[in-house]
């Protein structure tokens, strides 16, 4: 058997065997709380969104997210 084709297969077989872990009684608390931490990490980013949003709005300070554009010569005398 090939080297490749016996790591393709080991492959194959850890998944089916987390898969089928996962959905043991045992194995649903963990998804669970996956699904937690997803919705709880959602909220936290939209609520930095909105946080960074609001102060830019209030000090009128430019996004720094975005890449300046360079300035021409005239501009630099």
């Amino acid at each position: 058997m090939e080297k490749g084709g016996q790591d393709n297969m080991v492959k194959t077989a850890v998944g089916v065997v987390g898969g089928a872990a996962l959905l043991s009684p045992v194995g649903m608390p963990i998804v669970h709380g996956l699904a937690g931490l997803a919705v709880a990490g959602l909220g936290i980013f939209a609520a930095g969104s909105l946080a960074f949003k609001a102060v830019g709005a209030v000090t009128g300070m430019e996004n720094p997210l975005q890449p300046k554009k360079p300035l021409d010569r005239e501009e630099i005398r």
